[in-house]
């Protein structure tokens, strides 16, 4: 009688966690997370064929109010490794979320904002992408979008930045207020970057884009093809959708 009970009980702590992995709106929810003095999360939502309809970042308007702004801190101030849900369904593996309180490198970067990597590698992965070589080991020209180009050194702990060199702000005399970019180590294609202005966010109630996409992929999957930016009850949501299934070749 011990075990039938101590049985239920665990089938009913089972039941209670599934409930509890998705909220009445189907969004699955990683673990939350202090960011200054307000929260910040990742998010996945699926299709009713379990194929994935959106990944996103959430940052609560208590923490996007309190992020400093110091013009003597050029870089990252604020390293925010951010887990998924384990359903998630796409190629990514985590997010890391990067707040620069005046800029870093680059000249037209040198304004307040966040860097979202979606990173297809793991954390231990990306921490170990400090090896020069392989930095500079670029991917075949197909798996990145056709003409980004690389014009800094690699970013230890983070990889080598490739740029659009349509955007706005690379030459086309506009200031930066968003932007989407690929990372790669070791011939790989890492991670995919939407960075954005806090000046654009604060401002911005919806606003969507296209990805550049490239011709090839490395891992089969279902990969974004727009990025959107969605404030709404007190959070601004970072948002990768419109996921299409790529084969690897």
């Amino acid at each position: 009688m011990k075990k039938v009970f101590l049985s239920c009980l665990a089938v009913a702590a089972l039941a209670t966690a599934c409930k509890k992995d998705k909220d009445d709106d189907g969004i699955l929810k990683g673990n939350v997370q202090q960011l200054y003095n307000g929260k910040a999360w990742t998010w996945s939502k699926l299709k009713t064929d379990g194929t994935p309809e959106k990944l996103a970042i959430s940052i609560s308007d208590a923490a996007l109010s309190s992020v400093p702004i110091n013009s003597n801190h050029t870089g990252h101030e604020n390293h925010l490794v951010l887990s998924l849900n384990e359903k998630h369904g796409t190629p990514f593996n985590h997010v890391l979320l990067d707040w620069n309180p005046s800029g870093h490198e680059g000249p037209m970067y040198m304004l307040p904002h966040f860097d979202f990597h979606y990173y297809f590698v793991s954390p231990a992965e990306v921490d170990a992408t400090t090896d020069e070589t392989k930095m500079n080991k670029f991917p075949d020209a197909a798996y990145l979008p056709a003409g980004h180009i690389a014009p800094a050194p690699g970013v230890p702990k983070m990889g080598m930045h490739w740029l659009d060199p349509t955007s706005g702000e690379l030459g086309g005399g506009k200031t930066f207020t968003q932007t989407f970019i690929y990372g790669s180590y070791d011939g790989k294609v890492t991670f995919m970057e939407p960075m954005i202005t806090k000046a654009f966010i604060d401002t911005t109630i919806n606003f969507s884009r296209s990805i550049p996409q490239p011709v090839k992929f490395q891992k089969a999957g279902y990969y974004p093809t727009k990025t959107s930016i969605k404030r709404h009850d007190g959070v601004t949501d970072i948002i990768l959708e419109d996921f299409v299934q790529r084969q690897a070749s």
